[in-house]
């Protein structure tokens, strides 16, 4: 098996004047709605679905009960975006301490990418992320958003960012397994 270098690359957001919107997309019908039961089958669809074609294969193996933990921790939400009623992509959001918020998983399904959902979904999201506290009396109001993003994310993830207000605050690099893309099912 060989390895592949992959860029990890942090950054971030320290005031909600930072967040540089972008449009809503004209002529869809899209709704970013939460999902606030929390569902392993439906964020592992999710998941599989956005990540299956970029090598997103770190949740994959979890169980059941992992998935249940890690969405019914206080602070966490997914934002999903829908389109005429099916889900188009989706924001993971996670509350940390002393007012931090990561945006650990943002993206779209393959089939509604390159149409200016991207932009706005992230958009939204990162100012959920922003008004957090105010769905979660007990979380501190947040200070700083944050994500990573990484070589082996969609071609435009990392601009996105970046257009949206994003700074950069953080780069490494890493030897990772090579691994083939499992799509959004085995054998896809």
């Amino acid at each position: 098996m060989s390895n592949i270098a992959v860029t990890t690359w942090s950054l971030e957001q320290t005031a909600p004047s930072d967040l540089r919107p972008a449009a809503a997309p004209e002529g869809d019908d899209l709704r970013i709605v939460r999902a606030e039961v929390p569902s392993p089958e439906f964020s592992r669809f999710l998941y599989a679905s956005v990540g299956g074609d970029i090598l997103w294969t770190d949740r994959l193996s979890w169980t059941y009960a992992q998935w249940q933990e890690v969405l019914a921790r206080p602070g966490t939400e997914t934002w999903v975006a829908n389109e005429k009623g099916t889900p188009a992509g989706y924001v993971e959001l996670e509350a940390q301490d002393d007012g931090v918020v990561e945006v650990v998983y943002f993206g779209l399904i393959p089939a509604f990418r390159g149409r200016r959902i991207g932009g706005h979904l992230l958009s939204y999201g990162v100012a959920r992320a922003w008004d957090l506290a105010e769905r979660w009396p007990d979380r501190s109001p947040t200070k700083r958003v944050w994500v990573h993003t990484c070589s082996k994310d969609g071609e435009h993830a990392m601009a996105n960012y970046e257009r949206r207000g994003f700074r950069l605050f953080d780069t490494k690099v890493e030897e990772e397994p090579e691994v083939a893309t499992p799509g959004p099912w085995p054998g896809a």
